[in-house]
């Protein structure tokens, strides 16, 4: 057994259900590969937080498709985006109270 799953193994071993963990890491071979569940583990043993969550969401960062580059438009920005909370409370205001009187017309 290659030496990032050695270790990983060692670390699940101390734990209730690690070999289940383990199981399930293994699972992930014929689906991702051998090498990048590898660089997966070392990656996963490293950060010292041995999880299958961990290694899964390792793989997906390492399989991801770079992000797109940004489109190229001539529209401006006039006006920055202000904060502006009260207006969210207005609309949260407004939605109270048609939830209201939907349950009153329920009831």
């Amino acid at each position: 057994m290659p030496t990032p799953l050695k270790q990983l193994n060692q670390g699940l071993l101390r734990h209730p259900g690690g070999d289940r963990v383990m199981a399930q890491v293994l699972a992930t071979v014929p689906m991702a590969g051998l090498d990048a569940v590898l660089v997966a583990v070392e990656l996963v043993v490293e950060s010292g937080a041995l999880s299958i969550e961990n290694v899964l969401n390792v793989l997906a960062r390492l399989n991801a498709s770079p992000m797109p580059a940004g489109a190229e438009t001539s529209l401006q920005l006039k006006e920055a985006p202000r904060a502006n909370t009260g207006r969210y409370d207005s609309l949260r205001c407004v939605t109270d109270t048609v939830v209201t009187v939907e349950r009153a017309g329920h009831a």
